[in-house]
């Protein structure tokens, strides 16, 4: 296992005047042993971050190390990195046994050692009945314990994952996000994992790193990344349904955002004035959705409450306050949260 350090890491694709930087200056220190999420939406650079730490792609400048190495300059079988690709990308041909023991095979390990690894990490992955199967004749689901398991039996210092879930069905998803979990707790190996799920990002990472536009936006745990979002992206970006960022909040000091999650806001007898707009059923919660009633400009504010509450009709008039140990101010120019507000 290992630890990873990105120094000031920079990616951009050409030279001169045409070059499209897609990676800015990113810097963080990754323990050995943690599991850190890499989330944001499709092209804010998140795979590309992850292949440069593979090897795959090139960096630009700065610096990435893995335990005591900088890698910059290292083929990624010098790495000691083993990777799980959103595509399963298993042979066809071989059977299920045969597919994870290939690299093991090309490496000369010998014969009785890669029985050893194989079988163990099938246990792991409770795949051992389907050893001698082709990958046809298995599920989604089996498949991606197949790809991890082939991962597994590298036994590297650092696993990376390319969005691995993302072609599995909503239900195949959660339950293999618990068979992560635990794979993780029982090798404990240092893992960087990619995805545009903030669910995903929610449930598995110790820490998470926020990208947006190649910008790391924040990097901390999933408490603190939803509790104190650094930037108005971040805040919008994680949650569902997300903060209500509002410019019109009555009392809001000049040149500020108010940012208050739905589940901070409770229906009160007096409070702000909202017009109720729709009301989405969802089960043991339900969210509500209204504008200010008194010309307070045009926001959709969301507030979420529990199926007990009486359900407003649509039109009326209902007040909500938000708690005030939970509402957060962003400066409206940057975006950023301001220094001065718990």
């Amino acid at each position: 296992m290992a630890s990873i350090e990105l120094k000031n890491v920079v990616k951009r694709y050409g030279t001169g005047k045409t070059a499209n930087q897609v990676i800015h200056g990113v810097n963080a220190q990754i323990k050995d042993g943690e599991f850190i999420v890499i989330v944001g939406p499709s092209g804010c650079g998140k795979s590309t971050l992850l292949r440069m730490v593979a090897g795959l792609e090139e960096v630009s400048e700065g610096e990435i190390s893995i335990g005591p190495r900088v890698v910059n300059d290292l083929e990624p079988a010098e790495r000691d990195i083993a990777m799980v690709f959103q595509n399963y990308a298993l042979y066809p041909h071989m059977s299920v046994f045969e597919n994870m023991a290939y690299g093991l095979k090309i490496a000369k390990v010998p014969t009785d050692e890669i029985k050893a690894r194989v079988d163990k990490a099938a246990k792991i992955l409770e795949i051992g009945p389907f050893l001698h199967r082709k990958p046809r004749e298995l599920s989604g689901g089996q498949r991606q314990r197949v790809a991890m398991g082939r991962a597994i039996v590298r036994q590297p210092q650092v696993f990376l994952f390319d969005e691995p879930l993302s072609n599995l069905d909503a239900k195949l998803r959660a339950q293999t996000r618990l068979e992560i979990q635990k794979l993780h707790r029982e090798l404990g190996i240092t893992s960087l994992f990619v995805t545009h799920d903030q669910v995903e990002a929610m449930t598995l990472a110790q820490r998470m790193i926020v990208m947006n536009g190649g910008v790391m936006e924040q990097f901390g745990t999933p408490e603190e990344v939803y509790n104190r979002p650094a930037t108005t992206f971040v805040a919008s970006f994680i949650g569902s349904p997300p903060m209500n960022l509002l410019k019109n909040a009555p009392d809001a000091p000049p040149d500020t955002l108010i940012g208050i999650r739905p589940e901070h806001l409770d229906i009160t007898p007096n409070g702000w004035a909202l017009r109720v707009e729709a009301v989405e059923m969802l089960g043991a919660e339900r969210l509500v959705y209204g504008r200010w009633a008194h010309g307070a400009g045009d926001e959709l504010v969301i507030i979420r409450t529990e199926e007990s509450h009486t359900v407003p009709a649509l039109g009326s008039t209902i007040h909500v306050t938000p708690r005030a140990d939970k509402t957060h101010q962003f400066e409206r120019h940057t975006g950023k949260r301001r220094a001065e507000h718990p």
